[in-house]
C-alpha cells in the first residue's frame, strides 16, 4: 500500500534532520519516460510530468493542466493535487527543511520551485530507491545507426564540435543531455521503456578524444561499430 511506503519514507526523516522529501519524475538523465519511475512507485502517478513532496503530515503532488483529473483519480486518496502553473511549490510548502537527490535536479530549478521559503538538504541516498530496488533485467547494448540513415555521419560531427572548439578557444565541450549524445554519435538503446535514447554523457576534447560516460557493457557493440562506419 502507498501509506506504508509513504510510512517508510518519513520514518528516515529525524535520522536526516529533514521535514519533508521532493521526488521529481525524471531520472538522473531527466528523462520523463524513465524505467526507474520514482514519482510512480510513491504516488501511483503515472503521467509524464509531475513533482511530489513528502511532509511529515501531508503530502502534495503537483502536476500541470493535462494531468490534474488524472493524478486526482490514481493519487489523490493519498496526495493533495496542485496545479504547479497556478501554485508554485514553495507558496504552498513553506519553513521546511527540504531532503532532495541531488542527481536529479538543477540548481535553478530548486530554486525556482522552493529555495525561496525553504531549507534545502542534499540527500546522497535516495530514499525511495531504499525501498523500491531496481530488478531490471540486464539491457542490450548501444547500437549505431549508419549515416544513410541519420543523413550526416559521426565523424562528420565529431568535426564540427572540434572546429567550434578551436574558434572559440576551449579544450573540451561536456555533453550531458542523452539525446544530444545520441545525434552527435549516431547511437541508440534500451535504456528507457518508450524512447530509444541512450543513458549516457559525453566529453569531447579538441584532440579528438572522446570521454563517454555510461555502463561498460552498453559500448561493447558500438566500438566495433564505430571502427567501419564513417
Amino acid at each position: 500500500m502507498k501509506k506504508n511506503t509513504i510510512k517508510t519514507i518519513r520514518e528516515k526523516f529525524n535520522d536526516l534532520n529533514i521535514d519533508g522529501y521532493i521526488i521529481p519524475k525524471n531520472d538522473e538523465f531527466f528523462s520523463e519516460y524513465a524505467e526507474n519511475d520514482r514519482l510512480k512507485n510513491i504516488s501511483s502517478f503515472t503521467g509524464s510530468a509531475g513533482l511530489a513532496i513528502i511532509l511529515k503530515k501531508k503530502n502534495y503532488l503537483f502536476v500541470d493542466g493535462r494531468y490534474t483529473i488524472q493524478a486526482q483519480n490514481e493519487s489523490g486518496k493519498n496526495f493533495k493535487i496542485i496545479e504547479i502553473h497556478k501554485r508554485l511549490p514553495h507558496t504552498i510548502v513553506k519553513n521546511y527543511k527540504l531532503g532532495f537527490d541531488p542527481n536529479l535536479f538543477t540548481s535553478k530549478k530548486l530554486k525556482y520551485y522552493f529555495s525561496k521559503n525553504n531549507k534545502l538538504i542534499s540527500v546522497d541516498n535516495n530514499l525511495v530507491d531504499k525501498i523500491f530496488k531496481n530488478t531490471s533485467k540486464q539491457k542490450k547494448p548501444f547500437f549505431s545507426l549508419h549515416k544513410k540513415i541519420t543523413g550526416e555521419g559521426h565523424k562528420s560531427k565529431i568535426k564540427k564540435i572540434i572546429n567550434f572548439l578551436k574558434l572559440n578557444k576551449a579544450d573540451y565541450l561536456f555533453i550531458s543531455a542523452p539525446e544530444n549524445v545520441a545525434w552527435l554519435l549516431n547511437i541508440r538503446g534500451y535504456d528507457n521503456p518508450t524512447s530509444p535514447i541512450p543513458n549516457t554523457r559525453l566529453i569531447i576534447g579538441k584532440n579528438k578524444k572522446l570521454l563517454l560516460f555510461t555502463q561498460q557493457n552498453n559500448i561493447i557493440k558500438i566500438i566495433k561499430e564505430k571502427k567501419n562506419k564513417a
